[in-house]
């Protein structure tokens, strides 16, 4: 029997991060319920709903969607889906988590907005990293102050060996809309201009290449590659964004790449005042003192509960007191319209002035 006092919450997708999103509610039972759930794989899906107690597999999205027992539904399927599902969603009164990008293109997002502009739900989309505890203990800082103005800023994540699902969906740009641009980059993305305190992106300069994946190497383990496939996204992007403030944002990504990394994603800030960085799990603050370079060292609790169900947790907090949540669909928007950008310069070798209007 569903307890009305708790959100229902209806899956659409049971693979890998729709299994994430499972594990997550599933902690959180005091304030939610997991009370439907559905997949082209209808016994993944059966599966997922005997192992969290789930009373409701439907056979459809549509139906899961309508489900007088789902008052707020999570969206962990491939990029092309999200915004239909999402939009159709929003239009049923649902409220709304969805997987980054929150579109496949711009367009996608733009359409999202506008759904989510006519109506009262909650509609976020799920950037796990601006939960981790050491970008959150950097924004504390950055809040007080103690960076001062952040004129510019490095982002990235240089995967060596790490093409997922080549073949799969995961390649193809019709369905993902881009390789790791889109896949990890938006990550980066998104939270370089959270901390940087989200100014305005007005022009973007940018370049993708794909030297790995049309020649088959490159492979990671991450999706099973379909080798009949298509593989037709980049496999390293690089961009420089200009923003309205004067400050820039330097973003580099890869699936694979010939360089010594660590495989880690990374934020370095510099401020007028000081400045941060953030590694994996690991962090710092710098700055000068007694005429000498100074800095603390940032580390994460030994008894950190984890991005992911802050994450979760805020969605909850965000339906029940009726706020905005700090991952809103203007900033998944803003991601997208600058990812477009990139593409778009990348193809013209041109500087992309950013578009804003919503009319489109």
């Amino acid at each position: 029997m569903v307890n009305e006092n708790k959100i229902k919450i209806g899956v659409i997708g049971a693979g890998n991060i729709g299994g994430v999103h499972l594990q997550q509610f599933a902690q959180l039972s005091d304030y939610c319920e997991l009370t439907a759930i559905t997949d082209t794989n209808l016994q993944l899906a059966h599966e997922k709903a005997a192992q969290y107690g789930i009373q409701q597999v439907t056979g459809t999205p549509e139906e899961l969607i309508m489900s007088e027992e789902v008052d707020a539904v999570i969206v962990a399927v491939p990029n092309q889906f999200h915004a239909p599902l999402a939009i159709q969603a929003i239009k049923a009164g649902k409220h709304v988590l969805l997987e980054k990008p929150m579109g496949i293109n711009g367009d996608a997002a733009r359409q999202i907005v506008k759904a989510a502009e006519l109506s009262d739900r909650v509609v976020m989309v799920g950037h796990q990293m601006r939960w981790e505890s050491i970008p959150m203990q950097i924004k504390e800082q950055i809040d007080r102050g103690e960076l001062g103005k952040i004129y510019t800023a490095k982002a990235g994540w240089f995967r060596r060996k790490g093409i997922p699902g080549w073949g799969t969906w995961f390649t193809r740009t019709d369905q993902s809309g881009g390789g790791p641009l889109i896949d990890i980059g938006v990550h980066m993305l998104d939270l370089a201009l959270y901390l940087m305190g989200n100014p305005k992106p007005v022009s973007v300069f940018g370049a993708t290449y794909a030297e790995f994946g049309p020649k088959r190497k490159g492979i990671g383990n991450w999706g099973k590659p379909d080798w009949n496939g298509i593989y037709d996204v980049e496999d390293l992007a690089t961009a420089l964004i200009k923003m309205e403030d004067g400050s820039t944002l330097s973003l580099e990504v890869s699936w694979a790449v010939h360089m010594d990394t660590d495989n880690l994603p990374f934020v370095h800030l510099m401020g007028a005042e000081g400045g941060a960085s953030y590694k994996g799990g690991t962090g710092k603050l710098l700055t000068e003192k007694f005429d000498r370079p100074y800095e603390t060292v940032l580390s994460k609790p030994d008894n950190d509960e984890g991005e992911r169900l802050r994450l979760s947790r805020h969605f909850l907090t965000c339906i029940r007191e009726g706020i905005e949540p700090i991952t809103s669909v203007l900033s998944g928007y803003t991601n997208n319209l600058i990812l477009d950008a990139i593409y778009e310069s990348s193809r013209s070798g041109h500087e992309v002035i950013l578009n804003w209007d919503m009319k489109k």
